[in-house]
């Protein structure tokens, strides 16, 4: 059996970030009152956050936390509520957090002036995956060690994860959880069954929702001279290729290690190549242009559009205007070849950064949650908050579920950007010329020496990985 590995496209997860920038980081998309929990649930949050053993400790005398992102904690304009962890913060310990606004691209920018400038942030968002090691050997973060008991009740179950992402022996990033849903397949169940397809849930049920069946979809509905259009967004090549289990580049006895000459990285850009060739991927092709267009899936004219559930993270009017009333999702398809059912996995992740104000206050936010995460009763009020907040379906929860349960089955992650900006762009951006009528075989003999120089230099050199 393939060893484990865990991985997240790097190029997902800068796509999901920046998507949050444009709903919640702009304050003219703000709510001029920000919705609140009803005061009942609030209570019963607090009883059982009081009531149970997974937390220790009082309230803080010093609740408030300082984080740095260009997404903002608190509820925004995306119609959501105070999250359920966050209420857990605020009830058990009194806690609060302050947010402070910035551009995707200039995080670390502005992360370093805040440094200099003494402000005290205290904690920054891992879950990008560029801030290790890279972030670390510039001692921008500090060991959560000192805060966090990996060993605990709240956190040994994903103490796994967290020792991936060990630096000298310190654990750098505190991650909650892995996360499934990065990326799923969004359709519309009635351009579905319009075209007299079986229903991708259904064969998922039962295990037939592979890469083959996608295909053979896809070939059934593409037809460009009528608009019919295969598959549209800037997700899909990662969401494909991490469906074989083999990330770009490991860590293995604590040196970085290349991976696309790897035989299943090969045979997954052919077959990327070869949806290409047969026009199953909609940009560029015919009169679709180059821009995506999620709409064409509400309209019947896309079948597929991979993309993070995120975007399914806000009021229904808002998502249904995109895809239908009947939309619907479902993971990535699994890679007929591979040993288990691997899907791209993310990494919740938070860094506690030097000179902060107030870890002790981000070590109790974080273990709050995680206690969101194994509480039944405040996971069950979750769950009702996806329903209420964002017109979510029992379907709809009972399948980001399962997809959760596929990333904690298998979770690999990749580390590229956390190598060097350099190298995880390099990685990023020919990764995905397959699926714009590049073969692989030039892209691999175009870009291996480089790579390998690369994770040489980073191997050898550890504090020339750059952060910029």
């Amino acid at each position: 059996m393939k060893r484990v590995r865990y991985f997240i496209s790097a190029l997902l997860i800068a796509a999901m970030s920046m998507s949050f920038l444009a709903c919640s980081s702009k304050k003219d998309n703000k709510p001029e009152t920000a919705k609140e929990l009803d005061s009942d649930l609030r209570n019963e949050i607090r009883q059982n956050a009081e009531n149970s053993e997974l937390l220790t400790g009082d309230k803080l005398e010093n609740g408030e936390i300082k984080w740095l992102s260009d997404w903002d904690i608190n509820p925004d304009g995306t119609g959501k509520n105070v999250p359920i962890d966050l209420a857990v913060f605020q009830e058990r310990y009194g806690g609060k957090i302050k947010y402070y606004s910035c551009v995707y691209e200039d995080r670390y920018e502005k992360l370093t002036e805040y440094m200099s400038s003494g402000e005290g942030i205290d904690f920054f968002y891992g879950g990008n995956l560029d801030a290790f090691p890279r972030g670390a050997v510039k001692k921008m973060f500090v060991p959560a060690d000192d805060y966090i008991d990996f060993d605990s009740p709240l956190w040994e179950d994903v103490k796994d994860v967290n020792d991936q992402f060990l630096w000298n022996g310190k654990h750098y990033m505190a991650g909650v959880q892995a996360t499934g849903d990065t990326v799923a397949v969004v359709y519309n169940k009635k351009t579905v069954a319009e075209a007299g397809f079986e229903d991708p849930a259904d064969l998922y049920a039962r295990g037939e929702w592979t890469w083959d069946t996608f295909q053979e979809m896809l070939e059934g509905f593409v037809d460009t001279d009528n608009q019919k259009y295969g598959i549209d967004g800037w997700w899909f090549e990662f969401g494909l290729i991490n469906t074989i289990g083999t990330t770009p580049i490991s860590l293995e006895n604590g040196k970085l290690v290349s991976n696309i000459g790897d035989p299943d990285m090969e045979r997954v850009q052919n077959w990327i190549y070869d949806l290409y060739q047969k026009n199953c991927i909609a940009i560029g092709v015919g009169d679709f242009g180059w821009d995506t267009k999620p709409a064409y899936v509400g309209e019947g004219k896309t079948l597929f559009y991979p993309i993070g559930l995120y975007d399914l993270y806000m009021e229904k009017d808002k998502w249904t205007a995109k895809y239908g009333e009947d939309a619907f999702f479902v993971p990535m398809p699994k890679d007929p070849e591979a040993d288990e059912y691997y899907v791209p996995t993310g990494l919740e992740a938070y860094m506690f950064v030097s000179g902060g104000s107030n870890p002790e206050g981000v070590a109790k936010y974080l273990d709050c949650k995680r206690f969101a995460h194994l509480d039944p009763r405040t996971k069950e009020i979750a769950d009702q908050q996806f329903k209420d907040d964002y017109g979510w379906t029992q379907e709809m929860l009972d399948m980001k579920d399962s997809m959760q349960q596929l990333a904690e089955d298998n979770p690999v992650i990749d580390i590229s950007r956390g190598v060097s900006q350099d190298c995880g762009t390099l990685i990023n951006d020919s990764l995905r010329l397959t699926a714009r009528g590049t073969p692989w075989n030039e892209t691999y003999e175009s870009i291996y020496a480089t790579v390998e120089k690369y994770l040489e230099k980073i191997n050898s050199d550890p504090e020339s990985a750059d952060v910029d």
